[in-house]
């Protein structure tokens, strides 16, 4: 990703600040979905064909992931070990979800499309992410 994309993409041409946004909008992003997976695992599910238990349990974990990349995104320079493990960790939602999808969910319509477009969006950040990461630490 180039340098003029990445800043035009974080609205500064500073790329540590570009890396505390790309956090930040994760953050936002994932604890919303977390939240709406705790408080209506039950009707989701039904929309999304997925069990409802595991909706809650994923609500939780995506919760509190939420909260330690707002964390990371609130320090002045977050530490890049500990970014790069958030994108990690994103790469491998976005790996699981579409395994997950193939292999042993049985999603509804809705089901079909909310995972791999949630796919798409969780590898973006680490795309974004790690791009920003990268621009930083030259």
């Amino acid at each position: 990703m180039s340098q003029t994309l990445l800043a035009g993409l974080a609205r500064t041409t500073r790329p540590e600040v570009a890396v505390r946004r790309f956090l930040a909008l994760d953050a936002v992003v994932t604890g919303a979905n977390g939240i709406a997976y705790v408080a209506a695992s039950g009707p989701l599910g039904e929309v999304l064909g997925v069990d409802a238990g595991l909706l809650f349990e994923l609500g939780l974990f995506l919760t509190a992931f939420a909260a330690g990349v707002a964390w990371l995104a609130s320090r002045q320079r977050p530490a890049a070990v500990a970014v790069k493990a958030v994108v990690d960790a994103n790469v491998v939602w976005a790996l699981l979800s579409v395994v997950a999808l193939v292999a042993w969910l049985e999603p509804t319509t809705a089901g079909l499309l909310w995972t791999p477009m949630q796919a798409a969006t969780v590898a973006g950040f680490a795309g974004l992410q790690w791009a920003a990461l990268r621009a930083a630490s030259r």
